[in-house]
């Protein structure tokens, strides 16, 4: 079964949130409500969110002040935040947006295609991230399984044929990553593109890893890898 990305609606007008959900339903992922920032920062503190839509013009707490927070927070600083709005006050109200730390900043009445676009490629870039998780988690958890059932020096035999399988699977989300960086490039949405740099950087750092642990890699520290990359220790 394929995991679902959930997406945080943010805006205290009923009537926008189901606009929302009109518009973003045919992406077939979780969109959760929340009516006020409290209501959001509260969502955000048990659930994982692929992307935020914010909207600035909110009683009490407005969307910058709830995406300061947001910010703040270890869990949630990396969240994509766009921000929509039905007031445009010019160059000045929108640098506050970017400054807020949204990564777009959208005006009311916005195109759906767009909006939709938009969204889709932070669910992907998420569910990219989810991706690279459980490969870190399963090298972690097979390498000691290998090194237990094995034990000692005994446990190369099996880590080696575990770190094969990793490196295979690893390669695949490498060529899934270049490929969406490769579509990517081709638009004007540097905010996903930063993202989607962002995901290569981490499969970068979880192959040096896996480099690193293969016990067929000879030779002092800094010399290339099998594959030609740098070899560096694991990460503590």
């Amino acid at each position: 079964m394929v995991q679902k990305a959930k997406i945080l609606l943010v805006d205290d007008r009923p009537e926008n949130l189901l606009a929302l959900e009109a518009i973003l339903s045919a992406l077939d992922q979780t969109l959760v409500r929340a009516s006020s920032g409290e209501e959001a920062l509260k969502a955000l503190l048990t659930d994982d969110f692929a992307v935020i839509l914010l909207d600035v013009q909110m009683p009490g707490m407005d969307g910058f002040e709830t995406a300061a927070h947001i910010k703040r927070r270890e869990r949630t600083r990396d969240i994509p935040i766009i921000f929509l709005t039905a007031i445009n006050h010019g160059p000045h109200h929108t640098f506050r947006g970017y400054a807020a730390g949204a990564v777009d900043y959208i005006s009311k009445p916005f195109d759906p295609w767009v909006l939709r676009a938009k969204v889709s490629v932070f669910v992907e870039l998420y569910m990219k991230n989810v991706q690279l998780r459980e490969q870190a988690g399963l090298l972690r958890t097979q390498l000691e399984s290998a090194q237990s059932a094995e034990g000692g020096k005994d446990g190369k035999g099996g880590a080696v044929g575990v770190i094969a399988e990793l490196s295979a699977r690893l390669a695949a989300a490498e060529e899934q990553a270049e490929a969406l960086s490769k579509q990517l490039d081709e638009s004007s949405d540097a905010a996903a593109v930063a993202t989607a740099a962002h995901l290569e950087r981490k499969l970068n750092g979880l192959r040096k890893a896996l480099d690193a642990l293969d016990p067929g890699t000879s030779g002092p520290a800094g010399a290339g890898s099998d594959n030609g990359g740098p070899v560096t220790s694991p990460p503590q």
